[in-house]
């Protein structure tokens, strides 16, 4: 009996050791691609238009576009934990009391799921503003309505409400 305790709690203290490592590795990761770009402008300034693409002509099939969505999504849901939902919420108990807590961590994945959020919304916006002539936004924004009910049928609802 006392040999499958400490089997069972080695077990446990490995398993629990290769999640930290997997989580400090994601960090670290996410903190090498969160530096700043000084000009963002600059970037598309420099393409000659002819060579910048939409992404009509990257990916033209709304179904592929709401799948590789939806694998985004589960790759960042994957990576928050109860412990990032209990720090959030305690954090909030800490405001309705009025209390100063100092001691709240940084919940990065929660963080990060909130800004690809964002990001995937900017993304829509500028591809449909980037368009020039009212056919082509037209067809732009039908895409993005289509990639929209492609994300609703595969209930994939976070990528859906950021592109609407």
């Amino acid at each position: 009996e006392n040999g499958t305790v400490k089997k069972i709690i080695s077990q446990m203290t490995q398993n629990l050791l290769m999640a930290l490592s997997a989580r400090s590795q994601y960090q670290e990761i996410r903190e090498k691609f969160r530096q700043p770009v000084t000009d963002k402008g600059t970037i598309l300034k420099t393409k000659p238009q002819s060579t910048q693409k939409d992404i009509l002509s990257v990916c033209c099939d709304p179904l592929i576009l709401a799948q590789q969505l939806t694998y985004i999504e589960l790759e960042r849901v994957s990576n928050i934990y109860p412990e990032d939902l209990m720090q959030i919420v305690s954090h909030m108990d800490s405001l309705d009391n009025h209390k100063c807590r100092g001691d709240v961590t940084k919940t990065y994945n929660l963080e990060a799921y909130d800004n690809w959020f964002n990001c995937l919304s900017m993304l829509v916006a500028t591809e449909i503003c980037r368009v020039v002539k009212k056919k082509q936004r037209t067809r732009m924004v039908e895409f993005f309505i289509d990639v929209a009910r492609e994300c609703f049928n595969i209930g994939n609802f976070n990528s859906m409400m950021a592109i609407i």
